[in-house]
């Protein structure tokens, strides 16, 4: 016969056994962590070699205890990627606050699920309470609430859903949550900028109405919508018979930072009626800031928000939140099910959080921004946010003071777009290969896209603690390497003689 204690001892909270395991397993991966720091921003290894060095059984016999896994966890941590080195600059992928790392083991250990006030009861109230915060930083009305997800995808989408599903219950009485789609449902459109998130259509196809919905909008010199072109764009649209549902703003590009006039496209919205749905994933951070805020102007009047925490909020993946101006929105993705969250505690006044999210079990992730906001304050909080913006100037500065690179873009948050030597093939090859070469080197991690039909290069700087004397080397490796890449290229091209 197996004792209970040979399985309490696995379980956080089941007996003194269990937590002392917890604590040993805690202290390993504080060790563990703790040689982090040292790491550079990648190894270089390629999937090959990953597989070789973690290679061994999924799933044996027995368990091979913390020493000889410790040894194994040591090789996957030294072959990942290093958010906090000044060399990690590809994507919005940050360092995490350690207040918030201590959260996450917090809210793992406790394992609440925010589907049901029965499973999270004091977490459903902490998360209603930070997003009413959320509501109120954005300056969204009394009416407004909104749901923690996964991501910046999640919520763009259901800001689309809840748009779409609006639009056809008040401009035709149709309940998409009861009958589906009408039959001329491919009458709509969402309209977005040039630059704005994958994402966007992303939703169209979820929401069966396919890529062909996306209207995507001219932008100006600072790849920021151009109000007059949206508005044609609507003008047109309405001419043809086609159905303008939501315009989605990007207040934070993924590529450039940019940030569209939110209170002119606003004004377009109310004028035409029309769902504004602002993707701030990126720059909604900005929120918390004092000489950046400015930039946001407009997001107040928006109909539904996208806000994540794990880009410029410092928090692990994953941490996001979806805001909507009118809770009762929420209306057309409710579902009540008599064993989580029937329509007699609603009545009540339980909050079972499922009502207001296209998932159901959830984690509470609100406890890592909650932790993170109550450990720093809004002042120290809103410096680091702009030191992200400040990074972005002080390197826009030293590659317009470079002979070899080029700025395409004017920064406005944290990204900067550049390119080396542009003008010729050999240029335009090297810009291609440059950031897969430094990557592959373990060298250091830095964006590439295509601006305009061409390959450039992107920094995304996302740790507030980098050094303006680390832009400038990480800018001097690029130089050093692009140069050398510029040489290989010329000599392997063919004789033009």
């Amino acid at each position: 016969m197996i004792d209970r204690n040979s399985f309490a001892e696995h379980f956080f909270g089941t007996g003194e056994e269990g937590a002392r395991s917890y604590s040993s397993w805690m202290r390993m991966a504080a060790d563990l962590l703790s040689l982090a720091p040292d790491s550079p921003a990648y190894s270089g290894a390629n999937p090959d070699r990953l597989g070789e060095l973690l290679a061994g059984e999924i799933c044996p016999e027995n368990g091979i205890g913390q020493e000889v896994l410790r040894e194994r966890l040591e090789v996957l941590l030294q072959n990942s990627i290093a958010p906090w080195h000044p060399f990690t600059a590809a994507h919005l992928h940050t360092p995490v606050l350690s207040s918030s790392l201590a959260a996450e083991a917090i809210l793992t250990a406790i394992n609440q699920s925010m589907d049901s006030f029965d499973q999270a009861p004091a977490a459903s109230v902490l998360e209603q309470k930070v997003i009413a915060w959320l509501c109120g930083l954005a300056g969204l009305p009394a009416t407004a609430s909104g749901t923690f997800t996964a991501g910046g995808t999640q919520s763009n989408y259901m800001g689309l859903l809840i748009a779409r599903d609006h639009f056809l219950l008040s401009r035709m009485g149709w309940s998409a949550r009861e009958k589906g789609l009408p039959r001329d449902a491919n009458k709509m459109r969402f309209l977005c900028s040039e630059v704005a998130h994958f994402s966007v259509e992303k939703s169209a196809i979820q929401l069966g109405l396919g890529t062909q919905a996306v209207r995507r909008i001219t932008c100006d010199e600072d790849f920021r919508m151009h109000p007059d072109a949206l508005r044609a764009e609507i003008s047109s649209l309405l001419a043809e018979g086609l159905w303008p549902v939501a315009i989605v703003a990007t207040a934070g590009t993924t590529d450039f930072g940019s940030i569209d006039p939110l209170r002119e496209i606003s004004d377009i919205a109310h004028e035409y009626g029309v769902w504004l749905h602002v993707d701030a994933a990126y720059g909604g951070a900005l929120l918390l800031t004092g000489r950046y805020r400015q930039l946001l102007e407009g997001v107040e009047k928006a109909d539904s928000v996208t806000i994540d925490f794990h880009k410029a909020f410092f928090q692990p993946i994953s941490c996001s939140a979806f805001l909507l101006a009118d809770e009762g929105r929420f209306e057309t993705i409710r579902v009540n099910a008599d064993y989580l969250n029937s329509e007699d505690r609603e009545t009540e006044g339980i909050p079972d959080l499922v009502t207001r999210s296209v998932l159901t079990t959830r984690r509470f992730d609100a406890l890592k921004l909650w932790m993170s906001l109550q450990a720093l304050g809004r002042n120290q909080f809103g410096a680091m946010i702009e030191r992200l913006a400040d990074l972005a100037l002080i390197a826009a500065r030293h590659i317009r003071n470079s002979t070899d690179l080029e700025l395409i873009a004017r920064p406005q948050f944290g990204t900067v777009v550049f390119r080396f030597r542009p003008g010729t093939a050999e240029a335009t090859r090297v810009n291609e290969q440059l950031p897969h070469l430094m990557f592959a080197e373990g060298r250091a991690v830095i964006g590439h896209t295509v601006v305009r039909g061409e390959p450039a290069l992107k920094l995304t700087l996302c740790n507030p603690a980098t050094e303006e004397y680390e832009v400038r080397e990480l800018l001097d490796a690029i130089t050093v390497r692009g140069t050398a890449l510029m040489s290989e290229v010329q000599y392997a091209s063919p004789c033009a003689c």
